[in-house]
C-alpha cells in the first residue's frame, strides 16, 4: 500500500512540475511572438489600458466599494434563517423570484457591479434559482436605460426591452434551478439541518440599514440624462444632497443599532462635510473620505464592525483582480465606445445586419462578452442602428449585453464555479437570440 501510495504521490509531483513547464514555455512564446510595433496590436494595448483607466475612475469607488460594503453587510448582518426563507431553494417561488427581480430593479447597477451583492446573498444560502434573477435583473432592469431606450431608439424597441428583461430574469432563474436542481435539494436539506441564529435584532432596522446604504450606492451613480429636464434630471441636481441623507442615515444606524462610537461617526461626518463645502465640483473627494472613515470606524469597532470590515475584504480579495483584468481584457478586445480593439468594428457592424439567425446570435455574443456601463449601450446600439444593424439583433444586444461582460464571467466563475457559469452564458445567449429572431420577424 505505501508502494502504491507512493507511486501516485510521484506521479502527482510529476503531472504537477509538467504543468509548470508547458505554462512557462507558452508564457515564454507568447512573449517571443509578441507583436509590439503592429498598429493594431498597439492601439488595442492602449485601448486596454484606457478602458482599464476609466473603470477605475468611472465605476471602482463609487459602485464598487459600496457594493462591496453591502455585500460585507449581507454576510456580517443578514440573518441566514431569514434569506432561506425569502430567496432559499424552498421558499414559496412567486415570492423568491418576485423579491429578486424587484430588489435588482431597484439597485439598477452594472454587470460588475452587481457581483458582490450576489457573492453576499448567495454565500448566505439563497437559491440559485432567485440568486441568479437576481444578476439577471440588477444591471438588465434598469428604469432610467429602459426610458433612455424608449425615448432615443423607440417607444417599440423600449417596451420590447422592458418586456424582455423581466420576463428574462424569471427564465434564467427557473432554468438554472431546474438544471442544478439535485445540487439545489442537497443543498437545502444541508440549510434545513443547520441551527437558526438568533437574530440580533428587529428585522426592520436590518432593512433600514441596508435600505440606507443601497440609498448612497443609487444616488451616487445617479448618471446624467440626455435632456436636462424632467424627473431625472431634477433627481441628477441634488445626487449629491440626496446622497448624503442616505449617508448621514448610515451613520445615525450605526450609532443606535451596531453600538458605534458617536464622538467617531461625528468626527467622521464632519470631515465629510468640511471636504463637501471645501470641494463642491470635486464631489468624489468627500465620497472617497466617508468609504475610508467607515473602513476606519468598523476596523476600531470589535465585533460585528470588524467582521463587517473582513467580511468586505474577503470579497474583494476575490472580486477586484479578476475584475480589473477582465476589463483589460475586453478592452484589448473590443476596444472602448467608439474606438477599435483588435477586433475590427467592421467585422461587428457587417455581422449583425438583417434578422438571420447568425446575426442574432452573433449580436448576443457580442453583447455577453463586452462590457457595457450603466446606459452606454443606449448611444452605443443607436450607431450601429445607423450602420445597418437589424432590429432583433439590436434587442439581442440589449438583452444579453448589460447583463453579461467577460470580466462579470471571470468573477462568477471564482464564486459559483465553471458549470454553472457556462449554463447561465448560455442561457442568456440562446434566450437574447430567440428573443431577437421573433421581434426583428414581427417588427423587423
Amino acid at each position: 500500500m505505501n508502494g502504491v501510495s507512493e507511486a501516485n504521490g510521484e506521479g502527482s509531483r510529476s503531472s504537477r512540475e509538467w504543468k509548470a513547464l508547458g505554462a512557462l514555455v507558452a508564457v515564454f512564446l507568447a512573449l517571443f511572438f509578441l507583436p509590439v510595433g503592429v498598429p493594431r496590436f498597439d492601439n488595442a494595448l492602449k485601448e486596454g489600458l484606457e478602458l482599464t483607466k476609466w473603470y477605475a475612475q468611472e465605476h471602482v469607488l463609487l459602485c464598487l466599494v459600496p457594493a462591496l460594503f453591502i455585500a460585507g453587510g449581507i454576510s456580517t448582518f443578514v440573518n441566514q434563517a431569514s434569506v432561506m426563507r425569502y430567496l432559499g431553494p424552498k421558499a414559496n417561488r412567486a415570492l423568491a423570484y418576485g423579491v429578486a427581480s424587484v430588489s435588482g430593479a431597484i439597485l439598477a447597477v452594472c454587470s460588475c457591479t452587481v457581483l458582490p451583492l450576489f457573492g453576499g446573498i448567495w454565500m448566505r444560502g439563497a437559491g440559485l434559482g432567485p440568486a441568479t434573477a437576481f444578476l439577471y435583473s440588477g444591471p438588465a432592469i434598469n428604469v432610467l436605460a429602459i426610458v433612455m431606450t424608449a425615448r432615443i431608439l423607440g417607444l417599440e424597441l423600449g417596451a420590447a426591452r422592458a418586456i424582455g428583461a423581466v420576463l428574462f430574469s424569471m427564465a434564467v432563474g427557473l432554468a438554472m434551478h431546474w438544471v442544478f436542481r439535485r445540487e439545489e435539494q442537497a443543498r437545502a436539506e444541508v440549510a434545513a439541518d443547520l441551527p437558526v441564529p438568533e437574530a440580533r435584532r428587529p428585522l426592520w432596522q436590518t432593512v433600514l440599514f441596508f435600505g440606507a446604504m443601497v440609498g448612497v450606492l443609487v444616488f451616487a451613480n445617479w448618471s446624467k440624462p440626455a435632456q436636462s429636464t424632467g424627473l431625472w434630471a431634477a433627481i441628477y441636481l441634488w445626487k449629491w444632497p440626496v446622497t448624503g441623507l442616505f449617508a448621514a442615515g448610515l451613520a445615525g444606524a450605526l450609532g443606535l443599532w451596531f453600538g458605534f462610537n458617536w464622538r467617531e461617526l461625528g468626527l467622521a461626518g464632519a470631515l465629510v462635510l468640511i471636504l463637501s463645502l471645501a470641494f463642491p465640483r470635486e464631489p468624489l473627494i468627500p465620497f472617497v473620505a466617508g468609504c475610508a472613515g467607515l473602513a476606519v470606524l468598523c476596523g476600531r469597532h470589535r465585533g460585528e464592525g470588524r467582521e463587517w470590515l473582513e467580511a468586505s475584504w474577503t470579497l474583494t480579495k476575490q472580486i477586484f483582480p479578476l475584475l480589473i483584468a477582465g476589463v483589460f481584457v475586453s478592452g484589448i478586445l473590443l476596444g472602448r465606445p467608439g474606438h477599435e480593439g483588435l477586433i475590427p468594428s467592421e467585422w461587428v457592424s457587417r455581422s449583425v445586419g438583417g434578422n438571420s439567425f447568425f446575426a442574432n446570435l452573433f449580436s448576443s455574443l457580442v453583447g455577453a462578452f463586452m462590457y457595457f456601463a450603466t446606459l452606454t449601450e443606449v448611444p452605443i446600439l443607436q450607431g450601429l442602428l445607423g450602420s445597418g444593424m437589424g432590429k432583433g439583433p439590436a434587442l439581442a444586444l440589449l438583452l444579453a449585453g448589460p447583463a453579461l461582460s467577460l470580466p462579470s464571467m471571470l468573477v462568477l466563475r471564482s464564486i459559483m464555479g465553471t458549470r454553472k457559469v457556462a449554463v447561465y452564458v448560455a442561457l442568456v445567449v440562446v434566450m437574447a437570440t430567440l428573443s431577437g429572431l421573433i421581434y426583428g420577424a414581427l417588427f423587423g
